[in-house]
């Protein structure tokens, strides 16, 4: 008699159902199980610590930059008084009208930027020079260069009182050699453009080592194999410095000239202290050495016109901002037409 069997794992006592398992309760409600604490904050820690370590930055960007931006340019829509800055009275663009009509306002824009290119582009050439020199290897050059940031790191009062008593019109050192080739005394402070360039003089004594060793440090970065291969091209000293060391530091002068376009709208200290009195908050008698700084400050704590002085500051911010646009447009066209 046959008799039926079957085969192991396929229907045999071995691949009969399995025994019941324990469940757990979260299981048998359908939830997911708890994770401990330790998991929840590792993922708390990698998802909040890049925030946590940048709040800083913000909070005090939005306390002391941009609080400071915003309620400027609401003060600048109001008539506001120093003594009274709880009162304001609403003025709209008044201030501005006011501003673009004004003449003193033109005559410091002009002054400004007359200031600012007397002393931006000396400077500038000159740093580029001694960076030069500096980047070779000399004896001392660590003296050197921590005394061509010397001048930074003196205080503005300090520098421009040096620089006052240096162009005095009857005892000034300036005037006495220039007695010695046969020239009379200037009036360096009540003359305009003898004003405005013993006013460069102190900005380009004080920012001309600071500009250089950017530019020493951007030398330093560029490779010796460039300077190697034009050595073999037959490339003398001057073209290696026109054909490698320019273009190689080109990202760093363009970024030494927004610095000194942003120094030199923001001018202050320089021509108030060489005013040597009430004159250096008018720039002078006539107002021919007034930078935008001066303006600002004889509109609000001279005048008491805070309204004005907030308006002052916001021409001089879009001022910059527009110097920014300008480079931007004229990076983007060279780069096109290149």
């Amino acid at each position: 008699m046959a008799t039926s069997t079957s085969a192991p794992g396929l229907g045999g006592p071995q691949s009969g159902p399995a025994g019941p398992t324990k469940e757990s309760p979260d299981d048998r409600n359908g939830a997911r199980p708890r994770q401990p604490w330790g998991t929840l904050l590792h993922r708390f820690d990698i998802k909040a610590a890049p925030y946590a370590f940048v709040a800083p930055f913000f909070v005090v960007f939005g306390a002391f930059s941009l609080y400071p931006l915003l309620y400027t340019a609401w003060i600048s829509l109001h008539d506001v008084e120093l003594a009274t800055m709880d009162i304001m009275e609403w003025e709209g663009f008044g201030n501005y009208s006011q501003l673009w009509q004004d003449e003193r306002f033109w005559n410091a824009l002009a002054n400004t930027f007359t200031i600012g290119v007397i002393s931006t582009v000396p400077q500038l050439l000159m740093a580029l020079g001694l960076a030069h020199l500096l980047n070779y290897r000399l004896k001392g050059s660590a003296f050197f260069r921590v005394a061509a940031l010397t001048p930074y790191a003196t205080s503005i009062g300090a520098a421009a009182l040096v620089f006052t008593m240096l162009f005095e019109r009857d005892f000034g050192m300036i005037n006495w050699f220039l007695s010695l080739f046969g020239v009379d005394n200037v009036d360096w402070e009540n003359s305009k453009w003898p004003a405005q360039f013993a006013i460069s003089s102190i900005v380009i004594w004080r920012w001309t080592g600071y500009n250089a060793l950017l530019y020493l440090a951007a030398m330093q970065a560029i490779p010796q194999e460039r300077y190697e291969a034009a050595a073999i091209d037959g490339a003398s000293r001057w073209q290696q410095f026109t054909k490698v060391t320019i273009p190689g530091i080109r990202s760093t002068i363009v970024f030494t000239i927004v610095l000194s376009t942003i120094g030199a709208t923001q001018l202050f200290g320089e021509p108030l202290i060489f005013g040597q009195g009430p004159n250096g908050v008018s720039g002078g008698a006539d107002n021919q050495y007034q930078t935008l700084g001066l303006l600002l400050y004889e509109e609000g704590w001279k005048n008491y016109e805070m309204g004005r002085a907030a308006t002052v500051a916001w021409a001089m911010f879009l001022l910059l901002i527009l110097a920014f646009v300008l480079q931007r447009v004229v990076k983007r066209v060279k780069s096109r037409t290149s």
